[in-house]
């Protein structure tokens, strides 16, 4: 139970062993572990609890992709047809998803843990000490035993283009929860937001879909054939992507009228839409970094336990993406796990050394399952990655559409997997699959990544047949086991 005093001012004092700043994934996570371990807790959120990736991200956006990866498992299965996707009824079961906007059930669950809700605007201010603006103009000021957890998240980048602000382009947030879908979309980037809805809003009815790339490829930051893949399922659904070209002005005369956008290449596209989707960067500004010393602005680094660095006493914390670590909504809720555990340890007075107490999985890197059609998943390091940090590396390849179980699912069937091996211990380091239905492979190729399995091990794991789960032993195979 919380200590309730009546200070100066009129301002109301609560004390709680943890405060968490942010009711998204992450800062759910930490104030749930914190109150099984025995501590109490608040959790101040300005906007909807469940955060981002409930209402404007993960939840919403497979809503929208669900349909489309559906018509193109259909439309690979002989004697089977399916009409065109009513946009309606798919934009109707997207707010479903996101409960309409309401975050009563997200609230009950917070209050259940028991933790207590707190509505508002927080911010440091000072060791402990979190001063949040309340709805009604009011402030409260909040006081932790033990720990401060920042789970602030991220938000959108909009590039410092001309004209692109003014044109008032769609980031993340607005296409996910579109009230209607364009006729014309374009979309700068070629990242997993990019990909996804360009091909979500493609297969609802944007028939003249552009993607705008910077760079060379589509995923780049993933194995090479992962992006063309897409590409090419992209190009054969009738969405356009233009390479190596640069946003250098956009024009938008009317307010909600067309927009378009002129290229350093080629000519300019027009469209109804615009979505900018060129990354994102931690929630920093405005949550009284500068109070605690912390540059405003940047990442709260923090160490393998979630403690922030450079903050005297280590009463701060920082989990999911305003650390910058991986920026995954999955990742997050594992340091939140992490990090709300280590606080109940060290407030206990127990060793806080045990396993389970450090983020371990983003040393291996994050897994990550691009909802495209192909999906793309990938765990651990590429190729490219492996071999910049010094790995004696060697690469191994399979047609993902070869294998039986893949064949059964469809005519043409494409995909492709590959495994990064460390040639001196023996072990995985990486994995990536391509293909239609692809992203249930991942979770193998995350143990094994993360378990440091040996491939001699490994090999007496049998795969099912006929199942696209296969692959593993064409893989080895390929290897020479």
């Amino acid at each position: 139970m919380s200590k309730r005093v009546f200070l100066r001012e009129a301002v109301v004092s609560d004390e709680f062993d943890v405060i968490v700043i942010g009711a998204g994934p992450a800062g759910e996570n930490v104030a749930g572990r914190a109150v099984r371990g025995g501590l109490s807790a608040a959790v101040v959120e300005e906007n909807l609890a469940g955060g981002e990736c409930s209402y404007w991200a993960c939840v919403p956006s497979k809503a929208l992709l669900r349909p489309v990866d559906l018509a193109g498992e259909v439309g690979r299965v002989p004697g089977m047809s399916l009409g065109p996707i009513d946009a309606a009824a798919v934009l109707a079961r997207r707010d479903e998803a996101v409960s309409h906007m309401d975050d009563a059930g997200q609230v009950e669950w917070i209050t259940g843990l028991p933790a207590e809700f707190v509505r508002g605007r927080g911010r440091l201010d000072g060791p402990k000490r979190v001063r949040v603006s309340l709805p009604d103009g009011s402030e409260r000021l909040l006081t932790a035993r033990h720990a401060v957890v920042l789970a602030t998240g991220s938000r959108a980048v909009v590039p410092p283009v001309p004209g692109l602000a003014e044109a008032e382009p769609w980031t993340s947030r607005e296409v996910t929860a579109a009230k209607a879908v364009p006729g014309r979309l374009a979309v700068i980037g070629g990242g997993v937001v990019a990909c996804e809805m360009a091909q979500a809003m493609h297969g609802l009815g944007a028939a003249e879909t552009t993607v705008l790339v910077r760079g060379g490829g589509l995923l780049e930051r993933m194995e090479p054939f992962a992006g063309q893949l897409v590409a090419e399922s992209f190009a054969a659904s009738g969405i356009t992507v233009r390479t190596g070209v640069e946003v250098v002005r956009v024009e938008r005369p009317e307010r909600g009228g067309p927009v378009t956008v002129h290229l350093s290449e080629g000519p300019p596209v027009e469209a109804d839409e615009l979505l900018v989707a060129t990354g994102r960067r931690p929630a920093t500004a405005g949550v009284g970094l500068e109070s605690v010393g912390l540059p405003v602005g940047k990442p709260v680094q923090v160490d393998d336990s979630m403690r922030a660095t450079g903050v005297e006493d280590g009463w701060l914390y920082a989990v999911g993406d305003v650390n910058g670590r991986d920026l995954i909504t999955h990742m997050g809720k594992y340091q939140a796990r992490v990090c709300g555990d280590v606080i109940a340890a060290r407030a206990r007075g127990e060793k806080d050394d045990r396993p389970g107490l450090r983020d371990v999985a983003g040393g291996y890197g994050a897994p990550q399952v691009v909802f495209t059609d192909p999906q793309v998943c990938a765990v651990g390091r590429t190729e490219a990655q492996a071999r910049s940090e010094g790995f004696n590396v060697r690469a191994v390849e399979y047609d993902l559409g070869s294998v039986t179980g893949a064949y059964l699912l469809g005519d043409g069937y494409r995909g492709r997997a590959k495994a990064v091996v460390d040639e001196d211990r023996k072990v995985l380091l990486g994995v990536t699959f391509a293909g239609p239905g692809a992203a249930e492979l991942l979770h193998a190729a995350t143990i094994a990544v993360t378990a440091e399995v040996p491939l001699e091990r490994l090999w007496h794991a049998v795969p099912s047949f006929p199942t696209v789960s296969e692959v593993w032993l064409r893989l080895l195979e390929t290897y020479g086991l």
